[in-house]
């Protein structure tokens, strides 16, 4: 549990702020969205349909006159909640085979890693519609297709972490010492490979949010009357040149959070790859150096001590 909490702790230290505000505004949206809307997103005026932004409706109305900043916000708790469930499995299902096919290694290792290239080999949006075709549409069938769509690319990633982790020199200390093969695994390899797949995680939930955006757009995924922004879009679609409003503010709430999260996996992985040194660092440390060479070239005492 250390090695996981010291792994998230160390990519969430340098984040662009622009990344956190974004993100950070999804999730607290997502919590508590329910309970900052002024109305219910569902509640339909058609005396008021098409108003524009005023005291009662913010952001205006729609087609049927519903209140557009009401269900922007509900809009981004359906996302949460959907986006949560499918990176928690993503993530369950990708490290248990990633670390297994990892430490057992040999022909085992080879189906498994075959199985999973066959996957990546395929759109995910292809397999999410061809797992939708099957079992019908549905909110949860929809959640099953696009678990199954992301599930490979944490399986790759945390085989190759688990390789990794397996190499260090405290591991093979382990064997020698007699550690079992399960407290290894259980003990060593599962948690440092979770802190470590977990922090690149992000740069895939932009790409979940706008695949379930995609799938309700198509009318495959969520269906009404549940607000969600892909809905939106198609609904207002119609009433593109009357009200272009309609469109843009869900266009813009997907991209917002796509190009959040995607910030926050650069950020992640720029942070764990070794920064060249500054000039200033540089002669700084010649500086150091030099003195400690003058200092012990003047005391014989310390050279010996060096």
């Amino acid at each position: 549990m250390k090695r996981l909490l010291h792994s998230i702790g160390e990519a969430f230290s340098s984040f662009p702020k622009a990344a956190l505000i974004g993100v950070g505004l999804f999730l607290f949206l997502g919590a508590f969205g329910p309970w900052l809307v002024p109305h219910d997103p569902n509640f339909q005026d058609l005396t008021a349909r098409f108003a524009g932004p005023s005291a009662d409706h913010w952001l205006g109305t729609d087609h049927v006159g519903r209140d557009v900043f009401s269900r922007l916000i509900v809009s981004a708790r359906t996302t949460v909640v959907a986006m949560t469930i499918i990176v928690t499995f993503k993530l369950l299902i990708g490290v248990t085979l990633g670390t297994f096919a990892g430490f057992v290694k040999g022909r085992t290792e080879e189906i498994l890693m075959r199985f999973v290239e066959l996957f990546m080999a395929l759109p995910s949006l292809i397999i999410a519609l061809a797992v939708i075709g099957v079992l019908g549409i549905g909110y949860w069938n929809m959640v099953l297709a696009l678990i199954l769509a992301f599930w490979a690319g944490s399986t790759r990633v945390a085989r190759g972490v688990a390789i990794g982790i397996l190499n260090l020199p405290h591991i093979e200390a382990l064997r020698v010492l007699g550690a079992s093969p399960l407290r290894i695994y259980f003990r060593h390899l599962l948690p440092s490979t979770l802190g470590m797949v977990l922090v690149y995680v992000s740069a895939d939930a932009g790409g979940i949010a706008l695949s379930i955006a995609t799938l309700s757009f198509l009318g495959l995924g969520i269906q009404p009357p549940t607000p969600e922004w892909g809905q939106m879009l198609v609904d207002a679609l119609p009433y593109l040149d009357l009200n272009p409003w309609m469109v843009l503010l869900p266009g813009f709430a997907i991209t917002g959070v796509v190009v959040s999260f995607n910030l926050l996996g650069e950020a992640i992985a720029l942070n764990r790859v070794p920064r060249e040194l500054r000039r200033s660092v540089l002669r700084r440390g010649r500086l150091v150096a030099a003195s400690w060479e003058r200092a012990s070239s003047e005391d014989p005492n310390k050279r010996i001590a060096t």
